[in-house]
């Protein structure tokens, strides 16, 4: 049985990619952060095949305890800071756990491996990592201009994975994964949101929803699709990066449009109002990705069409907004 150890455990990657490797036959550790975590219980109740280990990002002690104690043939880091609004808040500690977190966890690997080091490793780097993009669709080569402290930390965490690639002969791969979504996607995103507020408004709990920049264009994928991509790449004889995307670019009106078209509401514009504090201060235009690597060498391919992904969230969102008024 291979173990697999996965930071960000709490999140939709790590819960899809628990559920993924669990289906293979993997004994699944996960890292949690923190006395009395909140999401630690709900996490056993939803996933009780998961052992839990404690570790952080900001910890390079805690984190040689969790391969010790785990003695992992894999290592998928999933944790970070996600949110990009924060990271202009917090850029001190989104650069902590983004940037330094990635180096710390390959350093506690080089350590805990040894010199036949045989974990493999991926590391959660993201499209935000192209920011001013210099060409479209953007793919591995594609030179990186981030527009956020969440964008240059991922900056950091790639090269630095890279860098112990080739420095220590670590089995260390990159999933350069341009924006997926999911039900289990947090409330503070733009997706989740958007579908939380339709389905609260076809139900009458509230009448608006306030939004940022609705022209801008993403590259949305189901993260289920996604994180079979991030196993595929530590399967691999070598270690490599890949895009991985669905090559559509659509815009977050579009995404709203789908939403409130999914919840009944035929006149979206009037529920929706535009507010100044959403737009990011250097903004991201235009997201797509270029999966032609992943294609044809891990014979990976999204399966989940944009418009059934809207569709899911916003049936979602209704049935918990529906048992909350039960």
């Amino acid at each position: 049985m291979p173990t697999a150890l996965i930071t960000g455990i709490t999140g939709q990657d790590g819960q899809y990619l628990a559920e993924a490797l669990h289906a293979k036959g993997y004994r699944v550790v996960g890292v949690v952060t923190g006395q009395r975590n909140p999401h630690a219980e709900t996490l056993a109740s939803g996933l009780p095949f998961v052992e839990l280990v404690g570790g952080d990002l900001a910890d390079l002690p805690s984190l040689i305890a969790a391969l010790e104690y785990s003695q992992p043939d894999e290592v998928y880091n999933l944790g970070a800071i996600s949110y990009v609004a924060l990271s202009f808040k917090q850029a001190e500690l989104t650069a902590n756990v983004n940037g330094l977190g990635v180096l710390r966890l390959l350093e506690a690997i080089r350590l805990v491996g040894g010199p036949d080091n045989p974990i493999r490793f991926y590391q959660a780097s993201s499209s935000e990592m192209f920011g001013k993009v210099r060409e479209t669709p953007q793919n591995e080569l594609t030179p990186l201009h981030p527009r956020s402290p969440y964008g240059s930390a991922k900056v950091f965490g790639h090269h630095t994975t890279v860098n112990y690639r080739e420095s220590y002969g670590l089995y260390a791969c990159s999933g350069i994964l341009f924006n997926h979504e999911s039900p289990r996607r947090g409330l503070e995103f733009v997706t989740r949101k958007v579908t939380n507020a339709a389905a609260r408004i076809a139900l009458g709990l509230q009448d608006e929803v306030a939004l940022g920049n609705l022209d801008a264009k993403r590259d949305w994928g189901f993260a289920g699709d996604y994180v079979q991509a991030m196993h595929l790449m530590l399967q691999q004889d070598e270690p490599d990066d890949y895009v991985i995307a669905t090559g559509e670019a659509r815009s977050v009106r579009e995404f709203v449009q789908l939403a409130f078209c999914a919840a009944g509401i035929d006149n979206w514009e009037r529920h929706v109002r535009i507010d100044p504090r959403f737009f990011r201060p250097a903004e991201v235009d235009l997201l797509v990705g270029d999966a032609t690597k992943a294609r044809r060498v891990l014979g990976w391919a999204p399966e989940m069409p944009f418009e059934n992904l809207v569709a899911a969230m916003v049936a979602h969102d209704l049935e918990v907004e529906r048992r909350k008024l039960r």
